[in-house]
């Protein structure tokens, strides 16, 4: 299991629709606050779903 921290950049396998891979994590818990990088659209997912969509 992986320890995320608020303000850590993570990298997706699959961009977002703005073409940016990298997320900023703003919130830390079962379901994480994710900030994208390169529009700074806000999402809702949960721990287990962000780690199966990471770089490993």
């Amino acid at each position: 299991m992986t320890k995320y921290e608020v303000g850590q950049i993570v990298k997706t396998k699959k961009a977002h629709v703005c073409g940016s891979k990298e997320w900023i994590v703003l919130r830390v818990g079962v379901d994480m606050k994710l900030e994208c990088k390169g529009c700074g659209r806000k999402i809702m997912m949960l721990q287990f779903e962000l780690n199966k969509r990471l770089i490993p």
